[in-house]
């Protein structure tokens, strides 16, 4: 669990951040090896760089490297932190005496960085190479040609789904298991649950009882069904409406 729990808080992080760490990989790229002065800035500053991105590259290239960037975040933290925290409750981190052991903890830190710096670091490059691709006309350092799937692949709605869906799992789990126990609580004889007054209830009870994780039981068969779910719906859709627009023509 802790490997699972702190790989998915690192996605969801991951969502919000990765424009940035598109900024910094080109801000970090441009005038490589090049004397100061040089060569053309098109990046000045942080600010500008978002400005520049949007405009020339389109909005959508604030996004660009997400998936590797997510698949990197969640082994690299989910390795790290979650390494980290089984040695903590196998108690390696503590002396024969029970006392914290910094060296231990600075130990077991060390170990379980060098292990998810050395499994993501593969998925780093790949994330780079993504991140830095941009027109010609703002493009800094090397522009590999990488494309992950052929354009109208259905594979790319796959992928949009599986990545959307870790921030809708993060945001809509601990209401789905609320609103599982509120269905299946035992009823008096006027319907009225005996176990939960109401969701937040069931959310305060959940929380206060089985501690935080306990509103996310389940979160991975939700996350796993959620991409299927929502790129079948979709593709339906799209070939019911392709079908009916035939036949009524």
């Amino acid at each position: 669990m802790d490997f699972l729990m702190s790989g998915l808080a690192a996605c969801g992080a991951c969502v919000f951040t990765n424009p940035l760490e598109v900024v910094k990989t080109r801000m970090q790229l441009q005038g490589e090896l090049k004397a100061p002065g040089t060569y053309q800035r098109h990046y000045r500053n942080v600010f500008h760089a978002f400005f520049t991105i949007g405009k020339v590259d389109g909005l959508a290239a604030l996004q660009k490297g997400l998936a590797p960037a997510l698949l990197y975040q969640f082994l690299m933290n989910g390795i790290r932190l979650g390494t980290y925290g089984l040695a903590e409750s196998r108690g390696y981190l503590r002396t024969d005496e029970g006392i914290h052991s910094p060296i231990r903890s600075a130990a077991a830190g060390a170990l379980a960085g060098v292990m998810g710096a050395y499994l993501g670091s593969p998925i780093y490059m790949v994330k780079t190479h993504l991140q830095a691709q941009a027109k010609s006309e703002i493009a800094v350092g090397h522009q590999y040609k990488h494309q992950i799937f052929p354009p109208q692949s259905w594979k790319v709605a796959l992928a949009a789904a599986m990545v959307s869906g870790i921030a809708v799992v993060l945001a809509m789990t601990p209401f789905d298991v609320a609103s599982t126990r509120l269905y299946n609580q035992p009823t008096d004889t006027h319907g009225k649950g005996l176990m939960y007054r109401g969701i937040l209830d069931a959310l305060l009870q959940t929380a206060r009882k089985e501690g935080f994780f306990g509103m996310y039981k389940g979160i991975g068969a939700s996350y796993f069904r959620l991409g299927p779910h929502t790129i079948l719906s979709l593709f339906f859709w799209d070939q019911l409406r392709f079908f009916y627009s035939t036949y009524t023509k």
